[in-house]
């Protein structure tokens, strides 16, 4: 049987387990299957774009609320101007976090971005970003990740049943037959975006 949406894939799964009693339980597994591949993956699917503005005065832009990682930062402007990541230690012990002007260094402390120097007026910042999606439940019937990768999440959900079943062998087989899944998302994933193609030289 097929799944395209949530109700169907709650059937496929008491299929594999052959079980017809836990229409309870399924919809924590695919939960659970769900926080293990926003955990796992980060691919192009689960990029988004945002803008905000910084506020004259203070260092600090609250993250967005299904924020997972920054790909990119930077300054609107002509050009843009990008804006460096440095880490918590790094960043504090910059001695431009305590200087005030356009900011050129980011870093990420709790669910805040913090910017050196702090910013001197408002700045325009539009970020690229690793999303979590929303999850598929009985009232959001699909997702990128049923969508795009139905064979890891269908794993992942299994894998995630066996020990509530005492069932350790298959636990193994369900696990690796989703970390399987993961790694050619991934690779396929990076063929996308690095495509293997002569580098052409021009001159002007």
């Amino acid at each position: 049987m097929a799944f395209t949406d949530y109700s169907s894939l709650v059937t496929v799964i008491g299929n594999y387990l052959a079980r017809d009693d836990l229409s309870t339980q399924i919809p924590d597994f695919i939960t659970m299957a769900q926080y293990r591949m926003t955990r796992d993956l980060r691919v192009t699917e689960m990029l988004k774009v945002a803008t905000t503005s910084t506020t004259g005065g203070d260092g600090t832009v609250a993250l967005p609320a299904d924020f997972l990682e920054t790909k990119e930062v930077h300054l609107q402007g002509n050009p843009p101007v990008t804006i460096e990541y440095q880490t918590p230690d790094l960043f504090f012990r910059n001695k431009q976090s305590t200087n005030s002007g356009k900011p050129y260094y980011y870093s990420i402390i709790d669910q805040e971005f913090q910017f050196a120097p702090k910013p001197d007026s408002t700045y325009t910042l539009e970020m690229l970003y690793f999303a979590k999606p929303d999850f598929i439940s009985a009232s959001n019937p699909s997702n990128i990740y049923l969508a795009n990768f139905p064979d890891a999440l269908l794993y992942a959900s299994l894998a995630e049943a066996e020990p509530y079943l005492m069932n350790d062998a298959r636990m193994a087989t369900w696990a690796s037959l989703y970390d399987r899944a993961i790694t050619d998302i991934m690779k396929n994933d990076k063929g996308k975006q690095y495509p293997n193609t002569s580098l052409n030289v021009t001159t002007r």
